[in-house]
């Protein structure tokens, strides 16, 4: 089918194109118009933070104090670990149970890297209060438990302290539920085209030179309209 032919369809059928977008789109509007971050995709904060061993919990050695950024840096990459397993979530847990927030450790979003020797955690929760309660613990967590994980401190914390106070936001919308109203959209239109030429198809109507000429019929005069 020539291009021609095919913009003759959609133009003859545009109503069957877009009653399927629109009826989407009716299902799909309140959606959009819903979609804001907060109930979309919660809210997120980051814990930014340095650690190092306490020097009075280890022998005594000798060294300089590229030893020492070089130790702090190695903590740093352990506890960037730590905090990816559900024992320190579980530690979380236990501590935000203290300022009375109760949740389930494995329903909470947390992931953690480390750059330069600055330890990352990143936190995503529902409910903004909340979420700066689960801060404030799992900075307890890091300040006052990493000697029950690694045993190589000396059975005391190492010493960790926060770059800045965690600032709770609200995190953008999954992308998939971004996209979904589009795709939903474009499915709709999809399938007006299709219903479009399944109507062009069962039309016994001939409306076209071109149409008698291929079916083999001589036009001898045509009238304009």
């Amino acid at each position: 089918m020539e291009l021609i032919q095919v913009v003759r369809v959609l133009l003859r059928h545009w109503w069957l194109v877009l009653f399927p977008a629109i009826i989407v789109g009716a299902f799909t509007l309140p959606d959009i118009i819903a979609n804001e971050p907060a109930a979309a995709g919660g809210y997120s904060t980051i814990i930014r933070y340095t650690a190092a061993q306490q020097l009075d919990a280890i022998p005594d050695r000798e060294g300089d104090f590229q030893d020492v950024w070089l130790a702090s840096e190695l903590t740093v990459n352990a506890f960037t670990e730590w905090v990816r397993t559900n024992r320190f979530a579980q530690a979380v847990a236990q501590e935000a149970a203290e300022d009375s927030v109760q949740f389930d450790p494995g329903a909470l979003s947390i992931a953690a890297d480390n750059e330069r020797s600055i330890g990352q955690v990143f936190l995503n929760w529902h409910d903004a209060d909340e979420l700066g309660v689960i801060a404030q613990a799992v900075s307890r967590v890091l300040q006052t438990r990493s000697e029950e994980a690694f045993p190589q401190l000396g059975g005391e914390p190492a010493q960790v302290v926060m770059l800045d106070d965690p600032i709770i936001s609200a995190a953008p919308p999954p992308l998939q539920g971004r996209l979904r109203p589009i795709i939903q959209l474009m499915i709709g239109a999809a399938f007006g085209i299709g219903l479009a030429f399944l109507v062009e198809y069962l039309d016994p109507t001939v409306r076209q030179r071109e149409e008698l000429e291929h079916l083999g019929v001589a036009v001898v005069a045509t009238v304009p309209r």
